[in-house]
């Protein structure tokens, strides 16, 4: 299968723009500019390599350097921002400190239509973010675009092959930025659109097989897209040499136990998911307990002494599936260096050593967006495939202090509102997570003639791609006012409730 190779030299639009070049149907990776043992971009299947930009000055001393082989592989290129300079400079040209920062929309004026251009306008809105501009172009470089602030906005060589663009296609304040990367990687990598969710179901399937043959295989299942994708897809390869674990923590939505186990039984057999009723254990150790890190702490020990318990009941076991997804891989691997904390599956805090249990990650290559695709592929329902993330504490994050019976109660009857009135909006599938908050400080309030006391509901509702940034959601005002008089009236213990309009960051989109 073709492929494009992002090297990453730190910019905060990297996955997007592999993201972008998927969108393509074409199979992309990211690889750290400094990354070693990486495979040779020589390969027969790599047909085209993307900069992308960077935080860093190429006029820094200390500055990511184009590494050795990309230029010699012979492979097209485009570099983007800082990618551009970095050809610039490395092939002889000039790049300098400009007196002001161009930031924001810009009119690019295209002087040569073929090549990134071909088919395009004459001039086009832009997206520009850059505090050095190029000064010179390298010898056999030619300049093909430009704005009113930027001399050279794309450049090429003679022989078409090598592109450097100072704007952002991958943005969407790049109007035309879809068709830009599209004549790239189609039309100058040559590169074939064979990434659907059709080939990646046969080609995972056929990796399963071969990774697991007659071994064993367990799963801990959530409920959520990621893990339940991965449990069916696995399900299909391997059939009764998969076995699933479902642990009910007490701590899930209103009627979330019930759906995930009808659900995954229905999709995997009813012999396939083993059921566990751990609600007084998890509860009993989080009794007393208000620091939001220890809550985390004691629910991941718990989770792994529970899933270790009934793991051993299942006899050998050689693999742990986990519905790892692209994100968690690059977050391992980053510019930056490997992460401090490498996040496993979201309700495995990380498993006893002792276990000793290979990994199992049919997902590791698919951002959340092609995961849900291949859910589909697999006839996965669609309220699974549209589940919203869910922390692995889960409501235990969304009570700020102790965790009782009562106020899990109290939450999940609000939380539910919440779910049920936002599923009218259209905006429903837009948002990333949208949930309820109880705050144990008491209110003071009037029903009919009652003075009332009773506790503060948040609504928080949020918009990202990724979760790594996400922007509050702007829910109609008549929509928040039938979730509020709903609360109000048909729960118990919440007297007054409020929205939370701050985005990540500075705030997470967890409370706790």
């Amino acid at each position: 299968m073709d492929k494009i190779i992002v090297l990453d030299f730190g910019s905060q639009y990297t996955q997007l723009i592999a993201r972008r070049v998927r969108e393509l149907q074409v199979y992309c990776e990211i690889w750290p500019y400094h990354m070693r043992g990486c495979p040779s971009l020589d390969q027969p299947d790599i047909k085209g390599v993307i900069l992308s930009g960077s935080p860093y000055s190429v006029t820094d001393e200390q500055a990511p350097r184009l590494p050795q082989g990309v230029l010699e592989s012979g492979k097209p290129i485009l570099g983007i921002c800082y990618g551009m300079q970095l050809l610039v400079s490395t092939l002889g040209g000039k790049v300098i400190r400009s007196h002001s920062r161009e930031y924001g929309r810009a009119l690019l004026f295209v002087l040569e239509r073929g090549g990134l251009f071909e088919g395009l306008g004459s001039e086009m809105v832009c997206w520009m973010s850059h505090g050095d501009s190029v000064k010179e172009i390298p010898q056999n470089f030619v300049c093909v675009a430009r704005t009113e602030g930027c001399e050279y906005a794309a450049i090429r060589d003679r022989s078409g092959k090598i592109w450097g663009i100072q704007f952002h296609p991958e943005v969407s304040h790049t109007p035309l930025g879809k068709e830009i990367l599209a004549n790239f990687v189609l039309a100058i990598c040559g590169c074939r659109p064979e990434w659907t969710p059709e080939s990646i179901v046969k080609q995972q399937l056929q990796y399963i097989r071969n990774e697991v043959q007659k071994e064993r295989v367990v799963c801990a299942l959530s409920g959520g897209v990621d893990s339940v994708t991965a449990a069916v897809l696995t399900y299909r390869a391997i059939g009764d040499q998969l076995s699933c674990i479902f642990v009910n923590n007490g701590l899930l939505r209103k009627g979330e136990a019930e759906q995930v186990l009808s659900s995954m039984r229905a999709l995997l057999g009813k012999e396939r998911v083993i059921y566990v009723d751990a609600r007084e254990r998890f509860l009993s150790a989080l009794r007393g307990v208000v620091d939001p890190e220890e809550k985390r702490k004691i629910i991941g020990r718990v989770f792994v002494e529970v899933f270790e318990d009934e793991a051993k009941k299942l006899g050998n076991v050689t693999y742990l599936l986990q519905g790892t997804t692209y994100p968690d891989v690059i977050e391992s691997v980053s510019v930056w260096g490997p992460s401090a904390r490498i996040k496993t599956h979201h309700n495995v805090g990380g498993l006893p050593e002792h276990m000793r249990l290979k990994v199992l990650e049919p997902l590791r290559f698919l951002f959340k967006d092609e995961v849900r695709k291949l859910a589909a592929e697999l006839g996965i329902p669609e309220e699974i495939i549209w589940r919203q993330p869910f922390p692995g504490p889960g409501l235990a994050v969304r009570i700020i202090g102790e965790v009782t019976e009562e106020r899990l109660a109290i939450l999940r009857d609000m939380d539910a509102i919440i779910d049920q009135e936002l599923r009218k909006s259209p905006i429903y599938r837009k948002l990333w997570q949208s949930f309820g908050v109880l705050v144990p400080v008491r209110s003071v309030g009037i029903m009919g003639d009652e003075r009332t006391y009773k506790y503060v509901g948040v609504i928080r509702a949020v918009m990202s791609e990724d979760g790594m940034t996400a922007d509050w959601a702007r829910i109609s005002y008549d929509a928040l006012d039938v979730i509020a008089r709903r609360i109000v009236n048909e729960v118990a213990g919440i007297g007054r409730v409020v929205y939370d309009i701050t985005s990540k960051p500075p705030a997470t989109i967890e409370w706790e």
